[in-house]
């Protein structure tokens, strides 16, 4: 039979099938073998190979374990599903999946995980409104954000510093940003896994991060960060850049206010447009 050859540049699924027959190759297994170790069948997996067929999560995390890929074919196959994403995030999402904790500096928006889904709509909506997405791609956004709200039910620690900005910004309008204040006051109460301080305008030059990061400490105990531009996130894994991001946040974190403090600038944030509101 004549094998047929992908150019992985075509497609992110070109790009996935390429890089399974590679791996398939260097272990030195037939697509039979690798069939009877993922349990799929070789026709499956032939038409994977040739990007006839997308594969299934199940079969990407499968076949990571038995080419020991570490990860490498789960992050083509996320880059490939959500590719409403900016690149980097992908990667980064696989690693949030695996951390044990995870520590946000946000200056902008309230961070993904601690979003209310209206307020995660309305941000959403108004991109598709200037023209910077389409529907479908912010449906696809908040499918995968819903997904990765899940990982607030394990025992992960979370532990976000909110510039005070971002209780400020009203998304949505009034009732939307009163009920994701609502929602956060909800969680610092009700968690104990999660954790919010709030940076106050006060601190001024002495605050010690000037953009948005997250630091997520993985169950080998190492920490990666990531951050993002306007065009790509950036997942920083050399240990003594995320050492310097991690003393930053530290810092920080001494400098923001208690967790009781914190709750109560919540809720007279929250107070404040209810009564601009009447």
């Amino acid at each position: 039979m004549k094998r047929i050859t992908l150019d992985p540049t075509s497609s992110p699924l070109a790009a996935f099938a390429v890089q399974l027959r590679r791996l398939r190759e260097a272990r030195g297994l037939t697509q039979v073998e690798l069939g009877t170790l993922v349990r799929y069948s070789s026709v499956y997996i032939s038409n994977v190979e040739t990007a006839k067929q997308a594969p299934s999560l199940k079969f990407v995390q499968r076949a990571d374990e038995a080419l020991t890929a570490g990860g490498a074919l789960e992050l083509l196959w996320w880059s490939w599903k959500n590719g409403a994403l900016i690149p980097g995030f992908p990667e980064y999402a696989t690693k949030e999946r695996e951390a044990i904790c995870i520590r946000f500096f946000a200056t902008g928006l309230v961070p993904g995980l601690l979003q209310h889904h209206d307020y995660s709509a309305a941000y959403e909506a108004a991109i598709v409104r200037r023209g910077e997405a389409t529907r479908a791609q912010a449906d696809e956004r908040l499918r995968v954000l819903a997904v990765r709200q899940k990982l607030l039910e394990r025992t992960l620690t979370v532990h976000a510093v909110l510039d005070e900005g971002v209780l400020r910004r009203p998304i949505g309008g009034t009732i939307v940003m009163a009920q994701q204040l609502s929602y956060l006051a909800e969680l610092s109460t009700t968690r104990p896994n999660v954790v919010l301080q709030i940076a106050p305008y006060r601190l001024g030059e002495e605050r010690p991060l000037s953009h948005a990061v997250t630091l997520l400490t993985l169950p080998n105990r190492a920490m990666v960060g990531y951050t993002e531009t306007l065009q790509r996130g950036y997942l920083e894994q050399d240990a003594e850049a995320v050492a310097g991001w991690a003393r930053k946040y530290d810092r920080l974190q001494v400098d923001a206010l208690p967790r009781a403090d914190s709750l109560a600038m919540i809720h007279e944030v929250r107070k404040e447009l209810e009564r601009h509101a009447r």
